[in-house]
């Protein structure tokens, strides 16, 4: 072999090499995610009757804190938090306050669970927008593992949802179910156009944390009445939606989207509903089943198909 042949091939090694830690580190980001959000429901139990305007408006504002401290203390200036184009604004603003606005609207027009079991296609609609809206240097990318494994995490949740009973769609709240369709729909494609925009940094999701705080705190004056924690406990729980589920989670998913595999993400994301009833368990809020059990070995084994590439490498 040629010297120069040598070298290329050593160059090319070290080059793939860094880009699969670099994919790793982005699904680990992707897992921190899920593994936050995890924890909405125990902690949203925690913080009382708190209404859902006021408390997005409580919470983003501490999730944008979060972004705002990270973003100076690394030297980055104001213009370099606000100063994006207006599509990204859009798609930012769009993702965190459209996505949350439309699932409480959706709450509220149908029942929980049915409304819910709906809001969860969006992990679904990423891994089938991912072609048509992949960057060019990855459009052909989605293959039968990664809709194989996304179909069985929907059946995990799905299996869920109708093991804890109760679970009838009625056509008397379709406004209800297409508000959380629009809930599925709005979260995808934040989430897969948000890889287009990876030349924008992830300090970016501090401006659309505070953009949208401010606007949940406009439509809670307009719509609901405030209601303050009534416990210390409750104020801490609070404080650690804004840091968790609310906030940093933010952030690990805007860097996992852009870095990661976005497929994969997909099929991880049906471990949320999973690890959030688990955690309920944990706290007492909520008892165990059989359901569950097979529920999660549904999700499980989809997530491990949708990111065998992942463990090829």
């Amino acid at each position: 072999m040629h010297p120069l042949d040598n070298s290329g091939c050593i160059l090319y090694a070290a080059t793939m090499t860094t880009v699969d830690t670099v994919r790793r580190r982005a699904m680990a980001s992707g897992l921190a995610a899920i593994c936050l959000w995890s924890s909405l429901a125990a902690l949203s139990v925690l913080s009382g009757s708190i209404p859902p305007f006021q408390m997005v408006a409580m919470t983003f504002a501490v999730g944008a804190s979060i972004g705002i401290i990270r973003a100076r203390w690394r030297g980055v200036g104001w213009a370099g938090l606000v100063r994006w184009p207006a599509r990204v604004w859009l798609v930012g603003v769009g993702g965190l306050f459209g996505y949350h606005a439309l699932y409480f609207g959706a709450l509220q027009l149908a029942p929980p669970a049915e409304a819910n079991l709906v809001n969860y296609l969006w992990p679904l609609l990423i891994v089938l927008l991912s072609a048509p809206l992949a960057t060019k240097n990855e459009r052909g990318r989605l293959g039968w593992a990664h809709l194989a494994g996304v179909g069985l995490g929907f059946a995990g949740v799905a299996l869920l949802a109708f093991g804890r009973g109760g679970v009838a769609f009625a056509g008397g709240h379709v406004l209800g179910y297409a508000l959380a369709l629009g809930c599925a729909f709005t979260w995808a494609l934040y989430s897969v156009l948000s890889r287009r925009f990876g030349e924008t940094p992830t300090d970016a999701i501090a401006a659309f944390c505070a953009v949208s705080a401010l606007l949940s705190l406009l439509c809670h004056l307009a719509f609901e009445r405030t209601v303050w924690p009534a416990s210390t406990s409750a104020w801490l729980a609070v404080l650690a939606l804004g840091l968790g589920p609310a906030g940093s989670a933010f952030y690990f998913w805007d860097h996992a989207v852009k870095r990661g595999d976005i497929r994969a993400l997909g099929a991880l994301s049906y471990a949320t509903p999973i690890l959030s009833t688990a955690l309920l368990i944990v706290c007492g809020l909520a008892d165990p089943t059989r359901a569950l059990l097979l529920a999660a070995l549904l999700v499980t084994t989809g997530a491990a198909l949708a990111s065998r590439e992942l463990w090829k490498r």
